[in-house]
Parts: C-alpha cells; structure tokens; sequence
C-alpha cells in the first residue's frame, strides 16, 4: 500500500490526499511533527519538506508536482484527454500549487496592513481562475479533474477563513466562489485531511496570534 508522509496541515500534503481519494487509490498515512523530524524521514527526504510518497515499491518521492504527476501516470486518470489539454491541466495546477504558500502567509498576518498586502498576491491568482472558468461546477464543467484537486488546499483553506473569521478571499470572484462551494460540497476536502485537522488549522492560522484570529474573537 502507499504511504504518504505527512504534517496536518499542509496544503502540499492535502492536493496529494485529495488525488489519492478522487482516484480511489488505498494509502495509509505517517504524520510527522516538523519541527522535531525523524531520522527515518530524513534519510528517505532530500529536501526534508513533506509530502513524501513511499511507492508500493519502496520508492520514496518528493516535491507534490512530481508525485501528482506520478499518480496520474501510474492510475487511471481523473480525465483521460490529448497531451496537449494535460499540459494544460499541469499549467493550471503549477498555478495553484505555487500559491500555497502566499496563502500561508497572508493567514499568519498579524495584523490588517499586513494580511491586505499579502491577500493581494493571492488575489492575483483568483482573478486568472476566475477569467478561465466556464459554467463550472468545476473548472472543466461537470468533470471533477488534477485542477480542482491542485486548487482544493486554497480553496478549501478559504471556505474555513470567511467561516471561522469573516475573512472573504474570494468577495470580488463570483465564480471561483461557486467553484468553491462545489468542491466544498463534494466532501473531498474532509476526505482528504486528518480529522483534527480544523482545529489544528485554527490553532495556527486563527488564534490571537493572527490578525485573521482576532477578526473572529
């Protein structure tokens, strides 16, 4: 069986969990705590960053592009179409994946300066999404494909932000937020997370720590 080497609540992690349950693939999960790595991990890690996929095999993979890609080759595919609309798919989910990040920060903003400075980069990226999706409910119609699970971690982490703090990274694009509400919906996102993973979420992202935080007090 696969295993995936994982932190809660990292969305690198989340787009590979999410690709595994779409696809239906069996796969068990090692959590680690980063900020006291295991040995172990760092033997089969070169980058000491999750996730890491440890194949059927033996193998140990890393970097979420690189694993994705894997998924995709060695199980059937969400969307079985020409090279060329793949690459398209790849294009769209580097989109996402690059993103992840400027999420995290802009959540860990202390204060509102900050989070608007921050939000501000993401927002790029919503607002490309949004001029490229059509009738949805996914970003290629009424298939769930490697794009929607790519977007899932930002999307996902989103929908938990305006709940939990008001917060509406998505106010000025009508149409990612119904993208949202559809993967929401799906129950993909519970699937692909640890059960406690709102409220690991919340400690880190949405305590008095955050601006984010403090708008939900």
């Amino acid at each position: 069986m696969l295993k995936v080497v994982s932190f809660k609540i990292c969305p690198f992690v989340q787009r590979v969990t999410a690709l595994l349950e779409v696809k239906d693939v069996p796969y068990e999960v090692a959590y680690i705590d980063l900020g006291n790595k295991p040995r172990w991990f760092l033997d089969i890690s070169p980058t000491g960053q999750v996730p890491v996929l440890i194949t059927e095999g033996g193998t140990a993979l890393f970097e979420s592009d690189a694993i994705a890609e894997y998924l995709d080759e060695a199980y059937p595919r969400l969307r079985d179409v020409p090279a060329e609309e793949r690459a398209h798919e790849r294009a769209w989910s580097y989109q996402a994946a690059k993103h992840y990040l400027v999420q995290c920060s802009a959540m860990r903003s202390k204060d509102a300066e900050t989070l608007h400075e921050r939000s501000a980069k993401l927002a790029k990226a919503f607002a490309r999404a949004e001029a490229q999706l059509g009738k949805g409910p996914f970003f290629h119609g009424d298939e769930l494909g490697n794009v929607d699970v790519a977007w899932l971690p930002l999307l996902h982490r989103a929908d938990l932000v305006r709940r939990h703090a008001g917060y509406d990274f998505l106010r000025e694009f009508p149409k990612t937020r119904a993208w949202q509400k559809a993967l929401v919906a799906s129950g993909l996102a519970e699937r692909s997370v640890a059960d406690d993973f709102t409220e690991k979420f919340g400690a880190f992202y949405l305590s008095s720590e955050t601006h984010l935080g403090r708008l939900g007090l």
